[in-house]
């Protein structure tokens, strides 16, 4: 029993550590004594005081973007240019797979327009002025290219992955995609 009583207070410890690890940054430490725990609770950063010590779930579940990436929304111009002209929006170009791969994919809006994008005759590549690279699009033995090339619906969403060996395209590169005639500038990496 003697053994036991130096070992409690390390052991309390090391819970309480493993507690305010799991709960979060924003957790608010446990009242040390009585008098603390009647005082009136403190608003949490951007949020409101409750009797209950909850914080506001809009602020904490939404993720946070890192600043050098976040984008500007893409100018109603280009996005017009894009829906009519090609009849694609909503373009996206992502690392995956442990930044092997560059996935770039996009919304159809006009089948007859975004044909073009979808045709296995047209070679697509990703050109990364910053990187001095142009990433083709990978065949394999049994799959075949890494994109779609099916007709295209309206509203549905079309990919097609690059190959990123050596890992020159980073989160950040601002990238163009050139598929045949089509070319889109300036899409951020994410």
């Amino acid at each position: 029993m003697k053994m036991l009583k130096p070992l409690f207070p390390i052991v309390a410890s090391l819970m309480i550590g493993c507690v305010s690890l799991l709960a979060g940054p924003n957790a608010q430490s446990a009242p040390q004594n009585q008098s603390s725990s009647t005082q009136s609770p403190t608003p949490a950063p951007g949020g409101t005081a409750t009797g209950n010590n909850e914080t506001p779930s809009a602020k904490s579940s939404s993720a946070v973007v890192p600043y050098r990436y976040r984008t500007r929304p893409m100018p109603t111009s280009a996005r017009d240019h894009y829906s009519l002209g090609w009849g694609v929006k909503d373009f996206s170009v992502k690392v995956v797979e442990s930044g092997e791969i560059i996935r770039f994919s996009y919304r159809v809006v006009d089948p007859d327009k975004a044909r073009m994008l979808n045709d296995k005759k047209n070679e697509p590549s990703l050109i990364d002025p910053q990187a001095g690279v142009r990433l083709m699009v990978p065949t394999l033995e049994k799959v075949g290219h890494l994109r779609q090339s099916t007709s295209p619906e309206a509203g549905k969403v079309y990919w097609m992955a690059f190959s990123n060996k050596g890992r020159y395209v980073k989160p950040g590169h601002r990238v163009n995609i050139a598929i045949g005639n089509f070319r889109a500038d300036g899409l951020i990496v994410h």
